[in-house]
């Protein structure tokens, strides 16, 4: 952790920049639904069978928070029946080097946790 030694005065400017990012990002479905964006436009049923287990109304309330920090734009184009498309703006490549090591990281994570399951012996 020697990156992340810092003064008093560092570490609050750090801690807020961190909240902040939290504060757009929190929970667990609106990096899913970014990285199910990344390839393409895509309808609210492609993305819900995509990140999986969301519920629509908890994927429509992320979707418009996503579109008030303008990382997805909301497109109608109209159909008969009306086609609606979410896709990224330009805006969310700024968090392609967040998102990437994220991955690294979750990758590296769940092979590190497998691999100590395996050396662990079960219980009876």
């Amino acid at each position: 952790m020697g990156k992340l030694r810092h003064n008093s005065t560092e570490c609050n400017a750090n801690i807020t920049a961190v909240r902040d990012a939290l504060y757009v990002l929190n929970g667990k479905w609106k990096l899913p639904v970014i990285v199910a964006l990344a390839d393409g436009p895509r309808r609210f049923n492609e993305i819900q069978k995509l990140v999986g287990d969301i519920t629509p109304k908890i994927l429509s309330n992320e979707l418009r928070e996503l579109e008030l920090n303008e990382f997805v734009e909301r497109k109608v184009i109209p159909t008969t029946p009306v086609t609606v498309l979410y896709e990224l703006t330009a805006y969310s490549e700024s968090l392609e080097n967040v998102l990437e090591e994220l991955k690294k990281w979750g990758f590296q994570h769940r092979e590190r946790i497998i691999a100590h399951r395996r050396q662990v012996p079960a219980e009876v």
